[in-house]
């Protein structure tokens, strides 16, 4: 519990922030948790189109923070910085949604090709190259690759989406972490998520699958990322979102059914 990850200074600043709103306790905690926010936002704008405004986006971000300090419960098991991380993520994506940034051409082609992921490898039971799901739109690998770059942020959305319970909002797969009492129906859905998933990466292109495992394991920067395998960040954040394609397909049909 939280408890027992903090100093009795910093209980003592929590307790009196949660439950009289001390503004010191507010700017400290503030001040405490902003290179979250700068964390976020820097992983956020390396997939963005360069016409969105990087003071923007640390807006929505801090919106974000303040509303997890707003709803989090010190009870929980759960590390604040997991927490806040959701609301903060949520509140750039609603901003970003909002905002209207990417054009609805775009939205309906990456559609298309996160539906062709999910029909070739259902057939196939294994990766599909560009090429097979190129042909099956019937468009070059040029187009796909230049529709997959456009939309890299869309692709970060779909596997991060947020979902709303009343006036909670938390990531899609956050739910998943919850610890507190669950319907069967939820627990079997949220196992065959994990399964299926777990599949998923298991069958990626070996490059797909060691920029998901840097991203999301070691929790490199895309920059970083791109060092490690030497190649530029786009073509990085273009193997990202390909994969990425691939593991929401994955579990579109469960979606659909539960």
């Amino acid at each position: 519990m939280l408890n027992n990850k903090l100093s009795k200074e910093e209980l003592a600043i929590w307790g009196n922030w949660q439950k009289q709103r001390d503004p010191q306790a507010g700017e400290y905690l503030v001040e405490r948790y902003l290179p979250l926010v700068d964390y976020i936002v820097q992983r956020f704008m390396i997939s963005l189109p360069k016409t969105v405004d990087k003071d923007d986006i640390r807006s929505f971000a801090y919106e974000g923070l303040l509303d997890a300090f707003d709803k989090f419960n010190m009870d929980r098991d759960m590390k604040f910085e997991t927490y806040a991380s959701w609301r903060i993520k949520g509140a750039v994506i609603d901003g970003l949604r909002h905002s209207d940034w990417l054009p609805r051409s775009v939205r309906d082609k990456v559609k298309k090709i996160e539906n062709a992921y999910a029909i070739l490898e259902q057939q196939k039971n294994d990766s599909v190259t560009d090429e097979e799901v190129s042909d099956y739109l019937g468009i070059t690998k040029a187009e796909l690759n230049k529709t997959v770059s456009e939309a890299a942020l869309s692709t970060m959305i779909s596997i991060d989406e947020t979902v709303y319970d009343e006036d909670n909002q938390v990531g899609k797969y956050s739910m998943i972490e919850n610890d507190q009492a669950e319907s069967p129906e939820r627990h079997l859905t949220a196992q065959m998520i994990k399964e299926s998933l777990s599949h998923a990466i298991g069958r990626l292109p070996e490059k797909e699958k060691l920029v998901i495992s840097l991203c999301y394991f070691e929790e490199l920067k895309l920059t970083e990322i791109a060092e490690v395998l030497s190649v530029s960040v786009s073509r990085v954040s273009q193997m990202h979102s390909k994969a990425i394609l691939r593991l929401r397909s994955a579990t579109l049909a469960i979606h659909e059914n539960y």
